[in-house]
């Protein structure tokens, strides 16, 4: 039935076409029947899987970028992975990059996507997780506290989903003042999120990767640390804090990523962002800037996890994404030694059934 769909959905500008699947899963999370009959098209069997301190139900996740406002958490939920991550969130709302700036390569089954973090903001999103805030907004306004608000639980319903919140500093905030931005957005998510995810490895915002250096990643990990324990008294939760890395690092600068991070005590590292390479591209396309994602990403993703993996040593979780477009792919990812693995480009030519189809094959 998704060839049929896919066809339609193929002819519109990819952007559009997002948003039009975004809708739909949006009304699905809406109706609580519809949502039920969604779950039970899309359900596998249950293959627990313990990480970062969390149950997660299934080891198959969807990456950030799919739902990045927190608009359709509850129909996602529906579609049988074991966690959703929704964002990347800003502090402030912003646009991102001008469109076009999303690209179907078909020859090469890859996206290209310069987005650049759109993002309407952390009150946005918050107001997503916890509607109830929205009942508070007129006596916030007017500086008097609301009424039977509740501040600290994650009030939107997933189902029993994991929920991660991948986190990233605003366009115009230097890196020097960078932490301020993450810091901001811990505390902000800390009573909402299951796990938060610091993204410094897009391609899309201009110096955002240069924090991936050692120095800056320590500095900048130690006061997220910090503010994770306040968080943590404060909520009376484990708030486990995972690091999404670029897959175009060098050897040495992986190592001294991943040196800072467990220097640092986060909870997990997640492998890949989408990549700068152009190599063995076929669509006319290729030379569309931004991160390519898709089936061109795979043995490069493939390489960082087997090299993380070998670095890390069991001493915190694994999380591959990029490149994963079937089962076998999924599997092979988990044999190497990932804890979990997250799709999202898999899903634009496949279809949501590939998270039961993984499921399935595990």
């Amino acid at each position: 039935m998704y060839n049929f769909f896919r066809s339609i959905l193929f002819r519109l500008e990819p952007e559009r076409a997002h948003a039009l699947t975004l809708y739909a899963l949006r009304v699905t999370g809406k109706f609580a029947l519809l949502r039920w009959l969604v779950a039970l098209q899309f359900k596998a069997l249950p293959k627990p899987v313990e990480a970062f301190g969390l149950t997660f139900k299934n080891p198959v996740g969807l990456a950030a970028g799919y739902d990045k406002d927190g608009i359709a958490i509850r129909g996602l939920s529906a579609l049988g992975f074991g966690h959703v991550e929704v964002g990347t969130v800003t502090p402030k709302p912003q646009p991102g990059n001008p469109s076009p700036r999303v690209f179907r390569l078909l020859e090469d089954e890859a996206v290209i996507n310069r987005m650049g973090f759109p993002s309407k903001g952390s009150e946005f999103v918050q107001l997503k997780l916890n509607p109830s805030l929205r009942a508070g907004t007129f006596e916030r306004i007017y500086g008097i506290e609301p009424r039977n608000q509740k501040r600290n639980i994650k009030s939107i319903h997933t189902g029993g989903v994991i929920l991660g919140i991948n986190l990233g500093k605003n366009k115009d905030t230097p890196n020097e003042e960078a932490v301020y931005d993450y810091v901001s957005l811990v505390d902000t998510f800390a009573q909402y999120a299951d796990y938060l995810t610091i993204n410094i490895s897009s391609p899309n915002t201009v110096g955002l990767r240069e924090l991936q250096e050692r120095a800056a990643l320590e500095t900048l990990l130690f006061h997220l640390h910090q503010q994770r324990l306040v968080s943590q008294e404060l909520h009376k939760k484990q708030l486990p804090i995972l690091v999404k890395l670029a897959p175009d690092l060098t050897s040495s600068e992986l190592d001294d990523a991943i040196e800072a991070i467990l220097r640092t005590k986060m909870d997990g590292i997640i492998v890949t962002n989408t990549t700068l390479a152009r190599d063995g591209l076929r669509s006319i396309l290729r030379g569309e800037s931004g991160g390519l994602s898709g089936s061109p990403l795979k043995v490069k993703s493939e390489v960082i996890l087997h090299q993380t993996v070998k670095r890390v040593n069991g001493a915190i979780p694994i999380v591959s994404v990029g490149g994963i477009m079937n089962p076998e792919d999924a599997k092979k990812r988990l044999d190497m030694g990932a804890a979990l693995i997250q799709v999202y480009t898999g899903l634009i030519y496949r279809g949501p059934s590939l998270v039961k189809e993984i499921l399935r094959s595990l």
